[in-house]
């Protein structure tokens, strides 16, 4: 982490360099799948999980996206392959036009979503912590998420609702209101998300690089506004859940897709 500046907020570019990890708790039909085997495949699939992204910000606008990286080796035991997408997502935020444009792709199709910025509930919390020598200080939120997750045991498309609490992180030192993926609308920027299941640390900023930041929004796929892209994904998750059952009608290898934005 670099050494503690505190900066205005009108001109001024950085880059900051966030580590993802995420929580791993995949049940699979055990008469398919011994238990040695789904130990093997959770380790495999957290590692997948396991990215670099840069979020590339100025006073007003942001840009996220992750580092490329080679391919490796997807996950699969049991004749059942599981693929990890979401590396093509690019976010961009414009928090002065109060807008985002999101580069994204469902089964190998290009969208690119288009809407307004919905500003969340923080909760200001008193504690603080350094985070390398960033002053940082904590806030929360907490909603009600839908989740829907393909059941290989019953063949169905499963949705989950459930109360999540978001604790992030932010530093005054770097006053802008920028944060990795989803997150944002703090007086300073986000170094730290954690919400249960994902947790994004930053370990690198670069402040005003030699190199001039450019932030554009993506321009390519076809363009939706965000609810017309969670139809599309819903309808196409019903596809797959079809097609799941017609692998398995045929005694076929399954192969199951989980999404995870970037």
């Amino acid at each position: 982490m670099s050494s503690f500046i505190r900066v205005g907020a009108q001109n001024f570019t950085g880059i900051a360099t966030y580590k993802t990890d995420r929580k791993v708790d995949l049940q699979l039909d055990s008469t398919e799948v011994n238990s040695e085997m789904q130990k093997q495949l959770q380790a495999q699939l957290r590692k997948q999980f396991q990215k670099e992204y840069t979020l590339q910000f100025s006073a007003s606008e942001s840009l996220y996206k992750e580092v490329e990286t080679l391919d490796s080796p997807k996950p699969q035991a049991g004749g059942m392959m599981i693929m990890v997408s979401g590396g093509s997502d690019i976010l961009y935020r414009n928090t002065k036009d109060n807008n985002y444009v999101n580069q994204t792709e469902i089964m190998s199709k290009s969208f690119l979503i288009k809407d307004v910025l919905e500003e969340s509930d923080w909760t200001f919390k008193k504690e603080t912590k350094n985070i390398g020598n960033y002053t940082c200080f904590k806030a929360t939120r907490t909603e009600e998420v839908s989740e829907k997750t393909f059941d290989s045991a019953n063949d169905s498309l499963v949705e989950l609702k459930k109360e999540r609490t978001t604790t992030v992180w932010y530093t005054l030192d770097i006053p802008v209101s920028h944060g990795p993926g989803e997150f944002w609308g703090l007086p300073g920027l986000i170094l730290e998300v954690n919400d249960g299941d994902q947790s994004l640390l930053c370990s690198k900023i670069v402040l005003n690089p030699e190199k001039k930041v450019q932030i554009e929004a993506p321009t390519s796929g076809k363009e939706v506004t965000q609810a017309e892209y969670d139809e599309i994904q819903d309808k196409k998750m019903k596809e797959m859940q079809e097609q799941f059952h017609d692998y398995d009608g045929r005694g076929e290898g399954h192969r199951m897709e989980i999404r995870i934005g970037g």
